[in-house]
């Protein structure tokens, strides 16, 4: 008989979150207590804000169901580490349409993860290679999980850099956010050392280092940390003037040439 009332709660939740319906007498069985002790649980989970559904009957039936926000959920051991592995290859290797969401909620769960689901998560990892196509570079989901962190609290950065050239330094940052483009993650941050805003590709980042000096974010001068991206990495555009000779007369050549490539001048009188 489970007589601790948080803990009775934490089963009874664990249970709700089963996708069935669950008689009342066999909650009441599972948790040692009587159908009146089930009924008032059931009100107190939705007082903290689980919407618990129950159906009338002989028996009566429980069910968790969608509700107006997301409630805290409670897992499992192998219903966590599933979920940290599924969070830690897709943010590894940048698999296109895991996002920023994805690492938060990885620091999320890899924060308060016991230190034996640490370790069978790690080892999973570490035991299986997954097969990736282009040449979107592998990111310790160490290095994306601390860098989220300090994204979402607020506080400066410190890591190692390896420039394209190879040229490595320590970076000291604002991070403001993480953008992936499907095969790679960077960083939008404020470079304290520089005075400006920068972007890193995350491959080339390491030691990490949450440095716990909070900051008052700044406003990007684009508005959005995509856009800031897009404009980084944009290819410059040069122009060029090319001349063309064409042996055919002005009038078969104009027919024949687009328009945005400009009007055809006879040469030499021809």
């Amino acid at each position: 008989m489970t007589t601790d009332t948080p803990a009775r709660l934490l089963t009874l939740l664990s249970l709700l979150q089963t996708p069935r319906e669950w008689p009342g007498g066999e909650l009441a069985d599972r948790l040692g207590v009587s159908r009146r002790t089930v009924r008032r649980d059931i009100d107190r989970l939705r007082e903290l804000g689980y919407p618990v559904q129950a159906t009338k009957g002989s028996d009566g039936g429980y069910r968790l169901v969608a509700g107006k926000a997301m409630p805290p959920l409670v897992l499992d051991d192998e219903e966590a580490v599933a979920i940290a592995v599924g969070l830690r290859a897709g943010a590894g290797h940048a698999v296109e349409g895991v996002d920023e969401a994805s690492v938060r909620a990885l620091a999320k769960l890899e924060q308060v993860l016991p230190s034996r689901l640490r370790h069978r998560v790690s080892t999973l990892q570490a035991a299986t290679t997954p097969l990736t196509s282009g040449d979107g570079a592998s990111i310790a989901p160490e290095t994306l999980t601390v860098m989220a962190s300090c994204v979402a609290g607020r506080e400066r950065l410190r890591f190692a850099y390896r420039a394209k050239d190879g040229v490595a330094s320590r970076r000291v940052t604002e991070p403001h956010r993480l953008v992936s483009t499907g095969r790679r993650w960077y960083l939008v941050a404020y470079d304290l050392d520089r005075g400006d805003w920068r972007t890193f590709r995350v491959d080339r980042v390491s030691e990490p280092f949450a440095t716990g000096v909070r900051f008052a974010e700044r406003e990007l001068p684009t508005g959005s940390a995509a856009e800031y991206l897009r404009q980084s990495i944009r290819p410059r555009q040069e122009t060029y003037e090319v001349v063309v000779t064409f042996a055919a007369g002005v009038d078969v050549v104009g027919a024949r040439l687009p328009p945005w490539l400009g009007v055809p001048e006879a040469v030499g009188g021809g």
